[in-house]
């Protein structure tokens, strides 16, 4: 959905650009209109046929309702036939008679109505495509190339580890441990009930992979634990005899902990404790004694489990974050590199998997910072700095797969061509992130951050031909705040910034 109104903004924004130039006295490019400082346009009333001014008018009015109309549900006839008219405004044979400024609103309208469309399928789902023309039908597959390239959960290959630095052997061993210290606590503190610990030592392993996940995954279940002990006394104490009530109650809790176990750990672990409560009362063996031993084993087995993983072959938070950001950003240089490439005129590149490759990159990082993010972590400072990073690392991602996907594209558009001015613009982003990346993986790396003119300055207020201002103007803005993003990642990870050159 975010993807969808951010696509929207764009197009919005540029047909609103173009209508300022059709009424300009004189040509003002999207290029020069980036430019900061630069001044709006004079309005003046350019000698238009009154035919094309009464399309344009009528044609600004469907695409206001259509807007409208996402969302709604509204799968009308009238709709779709003016989805289609708009949307053939992409095709060249299809502009009507006008003068250039005027056609390319009429271009601009279309590109705003392909944004509509990818809204309305975020919202409302798969459509009836039935009416559609061969406009509407290439428009839905350029969508579907776009989601394809961002959501596709393709695992990337990576260098097989052996010994004991292969994750699964460490892991291993770390169980093997903590699983022994879980037993001997266990038996010491109850010889019937010693399985809770073990059990809870194992599980704090399960999907973890650093010291610091284990701590988390930990507290949450005695957390939760905790609490579900004195739901179950309550809920016990409420129930009493009453079987039929006590059971229905047992089936509830049951539902709820499938239910929140793909949303909190906490809360699972919680019902999960409320039930065994009822369960004894079932059963005839309900005990204080015996829930407050399961508060004692699952604190014994969580701690078991943390103290294994820290003196074990231990992976350190820090440094497990730190690989996967050094990763992130490779994979995010990769993406831009690429991308841009192939918007330059270069040859095609494998953009659809290597934009998979960064996505999953960075749903590893977000997952390993889950430890320095958490609500209870002392280190105030560092969890406010890990949630800015991977936001504008999210940012980033987001800007270069829309380069990659309109890379994708631009073989088959017959409207536009690559702009070669676009790779010695954008070289500055990358090797800004190639230095980030290097400070990342040696901190005493000695390279900094360059900053200077805006992307626009850099292309030069000459649009050139009208085909290679048309794909600047597509990818202008989000080149633009790439660079603006990687610049801003230089601050919290502690890597200089040089000085703008006079």
């Amino acid at each position: 959905m975010q993807r969808r109104i951010a696509d929207a903004e764009i197009a919005a924004e540029r047909l609103g650009l173009l209508l300022l130039t059709a009424r300009s006295a004189e040509r003002a490019d999207t290029l020069t209109l980036h430019l900061p400082g630069a001044p709006a346009p004079s309005v003046g009333q350019p000698a238009v046929p009154d035919e094309a001014t009464a399309t344009l008018r009528r044609d600004l009015q469907a695409l206001r309702t259509l807007v409208l109309r996402a969302g709604s549900g509204d799968t009308g006839t009238a709709l779709a036939h003016v989805r289609n008219r708009l949307l053939g405004y992409r095709d060249e044979e299809n502009l009507p008679p006008a003068p250039a400024a005027v056609q390319d609103v009429f271009r601009g309208i279309g590109e705003a109505a392909r944004s509509v469309l990818g809204l309305r399928i975020a919202l409302d789902g798969p459509q009836d495509e039935s009416d559609d023309t061969p406009a509407t039908a290439r428009s839905r597959e350029e969508l579907d190339a776009e989601d394809a390239a961002i959501d596709s959960a393709e695992e990337p290959s990576e260098e097989e580890e052996k010994g004991l630095r292969r994750p699964t052997t460490r892991a291993a061993v770390q169980v093997a441990v903590g699983s022994a210290l879980a037993i001997v606590g266990g038996e010491l503190l109850s010889t019937q009930r010693w399985y809770w610990a073990v059990l809870t030592c194992w599980i704090v392993f399960l999907n973890t992979s650093s010291t610091g996940e284990i701590l988390v995954k930990g507290y949450r279940r005695l957390l939760g634990t905790v609490f579900g002990v004195v739901a179950g006394i309550v809920l016990a104490g409420l129930v009493g005899q009453h079987t039929v009530t006590a059971f229905a109650l047992v089936l509830v809790l049951i539902f709820a902990m499938f239910y929140v176990a793909p949303l909190s750990y906490t809360l699972m672990s919680f019902f999960v404790t409320a039930m065994l409560g009822l369960l004894y009362t079932l059963l005839h063996t309900y005990s204080l004694d015996v829930l407050l031993l399961r508060v004692e084993e699952t604190a014994l087995g969580a701690a078991c489990g943390v103290v294994a993983a820290a003196l074990v072959l231990p992976v350190r938070t820090d440094r497990r974050t730190n690989e996967l950001l050094g990763t992130v950003l490779e994979r995010l240089a990769d993406v831009t590199e690429a991308a841009v490439g192939q918007l330059s005129g270069g040859p095609a590149d494998e953009l659809l998997d290597k934009a998979r490759d960064l996505d999953q990159a960075l749903a590893d990082l977000r997952a390993a910072t889950q430890p320095l993010t958490h609500p209870v972590t002392p280190l105030r400072a560092r969890r406010h700095t890990a949630r800015y990073v991977v936001a504008l690392l999210e940012t980033c991602a987001y800007h270069a797969r829309t380069l990659a996907a309109t890379a994708e594209l631009l073989p088959t558009h017959p409207s536009i061509a690559a702009d070669p001015r676009l790779r010695g613009a954008a070289g500055r982003t990358v090797r800004n992130i190639e230095t980030i990346a290097a400070r990342v993986e040696d901190e005493h790396a000695a390279a900094r951050v360059e900053t200077g003119p805006s992307i626009a300055s850099l292309l030069g207020s000459d649009a050139g031909t009208p085909r290679y201002g048309r794909i600047t103007d597509r990818v202008l803005r989000h080149l633009e705040r790439l660079d603006e993003a990687v610049v801003g990642l230089a601050r919290p990870l502690g890597v200089p910034v040089a000085e703008p050159r006079a």
